[in-house]
């Protein structure tokens, strides 16, 4: 999915190819207006990245043209950084044709309607470090500011790490949602190690997440305007909240008067 002109992913396997133990690279050139072409590497000179057989495409090397689609399904795992504009379509595809990959995407792709879900359903996990910059094709160096996450669903180590919780369950510490049966929790380290009932926390907890340890309820959203369908905001406190989503919005109140919080995990504790 990457090409091989640019392509720091096609460099790093065909370097590593045989210490990687691998069978076959395969990359794609995209071309907008043209009929472009594949390149397969199956081993010979790994340090060589120009080396790889390159056979011509009848289509522009679209993901989503037939014949990317079958060298797709041929793959055993898929490694790219996929136009962030087509995340969505292309993580779908991927779930379609049930392959293994690491993408990586922007870190929003969490509260997507059709990608939180999947991290819901343990069907795809937050992967290891953020990536915090990118190699341009004219060889600067772009920072990407924290917006970028690994996604995959290859298992992994820290997956089945278990966070360690110290704090208590305090009703005067963890104020209740007005239109949820839920508690707020500000930061991850602050989750009750003793509340078995629902909790608001920080989309930042899945990247800690233990699917052994919490499950996932669903997302309450913040100023992000997304719902998970939670209503009941009194209707004098909407003109209060102005540029929220007022009909979906998680919200307490605070000395008085309501207070939405930044978009929120509804996690419960297991056992």
């Amino acid at each position: 999915c990457n090409d091989p002109e640019w392509s720091n992913f096609w460099k790093y396997f065909h370097l590593n190819f045989g210490h990687l133990g691998l069978k076959k690279l395969i990359t794609t050139h995209y071309d907008a207006n043209e009929p472009t072409y594949k390149m397969e590497y199956e081993g010979g000179n790994d340090s060589d990245i120009s080396v790889g057989k390159i056979t011509p495409l009848k289509q522009n090397g679209d993901f989503r043209s037939p014949e990317c689609i079958e060298l797709m399904k041929i793959a055993d795992i898929v490694v790219t950084n996929p136009p962030f504009s087509l995340f969505r379509e292309y993580v779908f595809q991927l779930m379609c044709h049930e392959k293994k990959f690491i993408i990586i995407g922007n870190k929003n792709a969490i509260i997507y309607k059709e990608f939180f879900p999947l991290l819901k359903k343990n069907y795809v996990w937050i992967g290891y470090e953020s990536p915090a910059e990118f190699n341009t094709p004219e060889g600067t160096t772009s920072k990407i500011n924290g917006l970028s996450r690994w996604f995959t669903n290859l298992d992994i180590v820290k997956r089945h790490e278990t966070i360690d919780l110290i704090e208590k369950y305090d009703p005067e510490k963890y104020i209740k949602y007005e239109n949820y049966d839920a508690i707020d929790v500000g930061k991850v380290l602050d989750i009750p190690c003793d509340y078995d009932g629902v909790m608001g926390v920080p989309i930042t907890f899945l990247n800690s997440y233990n699917p052994n340890q919490f499950e996932i309820i669903g997302f309450g959203s913040g100023y992000l305007g997304q719902s998970i369908g939670i209503t009941g905001i009194p209707k004098e406190h909407k003109a209060l909240m102005k540029g929220h989503s007022a009909a979906g919005d998680l919200y307490m109140m605070v000395d008085g008067l309501p207070k939405v919080p930044y978009g929120r995990i509804l996690i419960r504790r297991k056992g």
